[in-house]
């Protein structure tokens, strides 16, 4: 049984200040029945593990560098984030492949470099608007899985989340049977690479504007496994009704 997992990206938001936003969270979903993640900006990654030390939330990096050390000024490595307190890193967000023309070889690689440092990937695929309407979603798709996801990968250190780039802060979301095709393909095509075992086991998130509204009815889809959320996971108030709608789920499958 894939355990749910609720997981925020603070992307270039937050201060020490909004650490409070943290707590709250921590305090209001210990002993929560999925799990949780919140990746907020490199410089609060230590001490919001300070502060989640001893509570259910856990802290992931944004982004890190296929290398573990070396001259590469302003990246930080898979290792650097462990040693930080992170244990979980968001890798090929539509956002760093877009601003930062990452492909999905380059995916891969940093995906490697975060299984080799015990890092729990969380592998990002989506197509654009246009993709969509001319009806290349799943060839997309199967392309990014086949170049983004490592040899390595497993249920224990691998998580796919299925972003489309149109519905990333926008409001905008697929209808359910959208995200269905899309997890239910994923699902398949990891299946036939890594076999039914770890195929079975890997989490599939959804993300792109989900919100309190609407979480209920995503999670409800097959093969929605949990949630990568933006900006509704900067609030406490906002992101603690998305929990509490995955537990519900989580309660009733």
């Amino acid at each position: 049984m894939r355990r749910k997992l609720a997981a925020g990206n603070w992307k270039m938001n937050g201060t020490r200040a909004d650490l409070a936003e943290l707590e709250a969270l921590c305090t209001a979903h210990d002993g929560a029945d999925v799990d949780l993640l919140i990746c907020p900006p490199f410089t609060l990654i230590t001490a919001a593990a300070q502060l989640c030390d001893g509570h259910d939330m856990r802290i992931g990096g944004q982004d890190c560098h296929m290398a573990a050390s070396g001259a590469h000024t302003g990246d930080i490595s898979a290792e650097m984030l462990k040693d930080a307190g992170a244990s979980a890193v968001i890798l090929g967000h539509s956002e760093r492949r877009a601003d930062h023309a990452e492909t999905s070889d380059i995916v891969r690689a940093k995906a490697r470099a975060a299984h080799d440092a015990g890092l729990l990937a969380i592998i990002c695929v989506g197509e654009s608007l246009s993709k969509r309407e001319a009806q290349n979603t799943l060839d997309i798709i199967g392309g990014q899985l086949s170049s983004s996801i490592p040899d390595s990968a497993t249920g224990e250190n691998t998580v796919v989340a299925y972003e489309p780039c149109w519905a990333i802060g926008t409001g905008l979301t697929p209808t359910p049977d959208q995200i269905g095709d899309v997890h239910d393909f994923i699902r398949t095509r990891l299946e036939k690479r890594f076999g039914a075992g770890i195929g079975r086991s890997v989490r599939l998130l959804y993300g792109g504007s989900v919100k309190a509204g609407n979480a209920a009815e995503i999670f409800a889809v097959s093969n929605v496994d949990g949630a990568l959320v933006g900006g509704a996971s900067l609030k406490a108030d906002d992101f603690s009704p998305i929990i509490k709608a995955l537990e519900a789920e989580a309660h009733a499958s």
